[in-house]
């Protein structure tokens, strides 16, 4: 689902991190691309729960592994948890995971495919241009649930492959574009289709369209819509 994009200087986002030092991380990335948004940030969910009630947020930046209150022990099921109430309370909202425990996510896929605000997820692996993709797709409205249906599927595709496929096939971009999105170079990006083909058994048959037959396997798979 897309919608209008607030222009930057409207921008309010919440960061939820315990970990000081990704937090800042964080930070220091999204007020470089948005210099005139307001981040707020919590770092237990007692916290963030209070932030998105009290503003009205575009989009909410969050890990999976929080505690429930200072002092307590982060966990990736208290983060899960913040998540349904997230997507309960607030089905418009904007939301984007950032963590290293996508898999978790899996068993949430019914509750994030109705959702009906923007939902990106990013592992803590990425590139800070493909974090920052991810925001850009959660705060345009776009659902990008690739990376979680790719652990459900049992598929070992890495982020950057699923998001040549986006790209190519949802995006309707070329390669040259492609590598212009991604700041890669061409090169790069006929390697990760070479994965890709791979990872989905998809090799060259006289008469057919190699692209045509990735993006065919690619959709059988739920890596895209």
């Amino acid at each position: 689902m897309s919608q209008d994009l607030p222009t930057p200087a409207n921008l309010k986002f919440v960061v939820i991190d315990d970990h000081e030092l990704i937090l800042d991380g964080t930070l220091n990335v999204l007020r470089r691309q948005y210099p005139e948004a307001e981040i707020l940030t919590a770092q237990t969910v007692q916290i963030a729960i209070e932030q998105v009630e009290k503003a009205k947020l575009d989009l909410v930046v969050m890990d999976l592994s929080i505690p429930e209150k200072s002092g307590e022990s982060a966990k990736a099921d208290t983060g899960i948890q913040l998540l349904r109430t997230l997507l309960k309370n607030y089905p418009t909202l904007n939301l984007m995971v950032q963590s290293t425990y996508i898999k978790a996510l899996a068993r949430m896929i019914p509750d994030i495919d109705s959702h009906k605000g923007g939902f990106a997820v990013a592992d803590k692996s990425l590139s800070l241009q493909e974090m920052l993709n991810r925001v850009d797709w959660a705060l345009q409205g776009l659902s990008h649930t690739k990376d979680i249906k790719a652990v459900q599927t049992g598929l070992e595709v890495k982020p950057e492959w699923l998001t040549v496929l986006v790209l190519a096939f949802e995006e309707g971009l070329q390669d040259k574009a492609i590598a212009q999105r991604m700041y890669v170079s061409e090169r790069m990006v006929r390697h990760y289709w070479t994965k890709v083909e791979d990872v989905l058994g998809v090799y060259p048959e006289e008469g057919k369209n190699i692209r045509i037959q990735t993006e065919m396997k690619a959709r059988e798979e739920g890596l895209i819509d």
